[in-house]
């Protein structure tokens, strides 16, 4: 698997973290720009991702599916939500633990650690700062979750998950 489409998953896994109980914020409907920094990596440039409940909804629905993390666990205090989540994924068993921080509907910051064991990818580890911005209404040909990465062809996030839970098709290579 190349690294601009593992960089897509952890994306995927990034956000369906940020909010995955049914009391958490949800974000804004419309465009929202992310910065993400993985430790390691080459920088990936902002993305765009258009967002509206739905698409939230199907991400923390995603999230909270103990089946692929049984252990979730989601503390509030003052301005933060901690998240410290436990999942299985290719054959490999991720720890994360997360800081959010922001209002969700302007803005947020998210500081992610996360252990795989075994390594994925040839990865034992990563760190992830993203800070996310509200720029606006989507834009015209947009639908939601639509994610538009520098360099790369969009992709529609709610039909990459629903590819992820068709059965492997004979003779389809994802790499």
């Amino acid at each position: 698997m190349n690294l601009a489409r593992h960089s897509v998953f952890i994306l995927a896994a990034l956000l369906a973290t940020q909010s995955p109980a049914a009391d958490a914020p949800k974000r804004k409907s419309g465009l929202w720009e992310m910065k993400t920094l993985m430790a390691g990596l080459p920088p990936q440039g902002p993305l765009q991702m258009c967002v509206d409940q739905a698409s939230d909804n199907l991400m923390q629905e995603r999230a909270t599916d103990k089946a692929n993390c049984p252990v979730m666990e989601i503390n509030r205090s003052a301005g933060k939500i901690l998240i410290h989540a436990v999942c299985k994924l290719e054959g490999t068993t991720s720890t994360s633990d997360a800081v959010i921080t922001g209002d969700f509907d302007s803005n947020y910051h998210n500081e992610m650690n996360i252990t795989y064991n075994p390594p994925q990818h040839g990865l034992s580890s990563l760190k992830i700062s993203q800070d996310a911005r509200w720029i606006g209404p989507c834009k015209a040909g947009q639908k939601p979750g639509d994610i538009m990465m520098p360099g790369m062809p969009a992709i529609n996030l709610q039909e990459l998950m629903k590819q992820q839970r068709q059965p492997a098709r004979q003779g389809t290579s994802y790499n």
